[in-house]
């Protein structure tokens, strides 16, 4: 059975114009899209999303950012896509992150990397939840 994971292209990247090229990385690493759309995230719903960091120094400033321009949101499904999108996003701080991965190819900042991906299954099918519903995703 196929998994699934949410990712997102985060303001700074699609502000810049690197959606398309991020989206093709997703397709050649065999990761196909299922669900996809663009956003303008509210405070109310970036705090909503990032409530398990609600106590960490950053949870501000990343709730803010994240509302500062349009993210796109996709559900991207493959065998292991989870495990497979974070190896393709690299580490969080872009600096850290292996040559060729997303952060380091399109990250400025541990803030500003570009791109999110879920963690977990569990965290995975909260994240999908949160922003799609059974009749926004293909089958």
């Amino acid at each position: 059975m196929p998994e699934r994971t949410l990712t997102i292209i985060k303001p700074d990247a699609w502000k810049r114009g690197k959606a398309g090229e991020i989206i093709a990385r997703w397709e050649k690493a065999g990761l196909r899209i299922v669900a996809m759309k663009l956003i303008a995230m509210s405070q109310k719903q970036a705090e909503g999303f990032y409530a398990v960091h609600r106590r960490r120094p950053f949870f501000k400033s990343l709730t803010r950012f994240m509302c500062s321009g349009p993210c796109l949101v996709a559900v991207l499904e493959g065998k292991d896509a989870i495990q497979r999108n974070r190896r393709l996003m690299g580490k969080t701080d872009p600096a850290q992150a292996a040559s060729g991965t997303l952060r380091r190819k399109y990250g400025t900042s541990i803030q500003f990397n570009a791109v999110h991906g879920s963690d977990a299954p569990e965290t995975a099918a909260f994240e999908i939840g949160y922003f799609f519903n059974a009749l926004e995703i293909v089958h």
